[in-house]
């Protein structure tokens, strides 16, 4: 404990030292430091021991926020290990076939199905299955989320190839969620193509979910992208509309078919009073851009009545269905046809 004070004195001395700004050349900078300390002993620890154990502590200090001192201990240590461990399986998954996609139908108010958004489901073969909130932000950080979005894609026209096949399923429109990572690959458009080229994908029943993060890149890039996939025939979904970037020039700048109410605003239908006036402004909105609406995480009749008096037509929630393995899917679609 004498240790644990001494040195977190002189990390604060050390944290003193880096603030005040200082001269380079002409400009003004100001710098920062993060501190990350480890303590010992009598234990036979090697010195690649000890300074990989304050390097763990430093990182931990950079990850919340920086110019800070935080301290190694084994538990921040064996949860660095086993975020390791899950990283690589998960770099893993889809060499290993773990990966599938499941499917939750979108419906008319009377139930019939149009619809259907491809949901990404990981089956560990010691955690089980592995939800998407998860696996997916740890995808994001490293950059895989590119590889698990193309194999995504790969599946979901193949899937929209297999329903045209049938008179019953033809008319399926498959939704996918498309990261910013991903989207703003210098080549996604052309992947787009060559997939649906290559599986006898019907353009028109491909709908691209786009959540409004993309909107804080290079707008210009977004713009052209979607209007060379939307010249093939492919639509676009503005996703969890009204939580994040949401700017009314997007819209009418880009080519959107769709916008989707967030179940944050759906949750507490009819009866929060802030949510109802926001669903009723987005769908007033859609209205007035001709945009089609639909809203998500739709889960009793009530939710579902307000959206109807408002002008919603098109829901996705567990009223309707939980999300179905394909063989499922095409048991519903051929129960109920549009």
């Amino acid at each position: 404990e004498e240790a644990a004070q001494q040195v977190a004195t002189i990390a604060d001395k050390v944290l003193g030292a880096f603030f005040p700004p200082f001269q380079l050349g002409e400009h003004e900078f100001h710098g920062g430091a993060s501190i990350g300390v480890t303590l010992f002993r009598e234990e036979h620890l090697s010195l690649d021991v000890l300074i990989g154990q304050a390097d763990s502590a430093m990182y931990r200090a950079k990850s919340e926020g920086g110019n800070l001192v935080r301290f190694f201990d084994a538990a921040l240590q064996a949860a660095l290990l086993e975020r390791s461990a899950f990283e690589a399986d998960l770099r893993q998954s889809i060499h290993r076939n773990q990966l599938k996609l499941v499917y939750q139908p979108q419906c008319r108010l009377d139930g019939r199905i149009f619809g259907a958004e491809a949901l990404l489901r990981w089956q560990h073969p010691e955690l089980g299955l592995v939800p998407p909130a998860r696996f997916i932000p740890l995808a994001e950080e490293d950059n895989f989320i590119v590889e698990l979005g193309r194999w995504v894609m790969r599946e979901a026209c193949q899937t929209l190839a297999e329903l045209a096949q049938d008179s019953a399923t033809r008319h399926l429109i498959i939704a996918v969620n498309v990261s910013p990572r991903q989207f703003l690959q210098p080549a996604f458009v052309s992947e787009v193509h060559d997939l649906l080229q290559l599986t006898g994908a019907a353009p028109g029943r491909l709908k691209l979910e786009l959540t409004e993060s993309i909107f804080a890149r290079d707008i210009d890039d977004i713009a052209q992208k979607m209007q060379a996939l939307h010249a093939l025939g492919v639509s676009f979904s503005l996703d969890d509309f009204g939580t994040g970037y949401s700017c009314l020039a997007y819209l009418k700048k880009l080519p959107f078919d769709q916008i989707k109410i967030d179940q944050m605003f759906v949750r507490e239908l009819p009866n929060e009073p802030h949510d109802a006036a926001i669903v009723h402004a987005v769908i007033a909105l859609s209205k007035s851009l001709e945009i089609a609406v639909i809203a998500e995480g739709v889960e009793t009749v009530a939710q579902r009545d307000f959206l109807d008096h408002n002008g919603c037509r098109d829901f996705q929630g567990y009223l309707f269905s939980h999300p179905v393995d394909k063989p499922e899917l095409m048991q519903l679609l051929a129960a109920a046809t549009v």
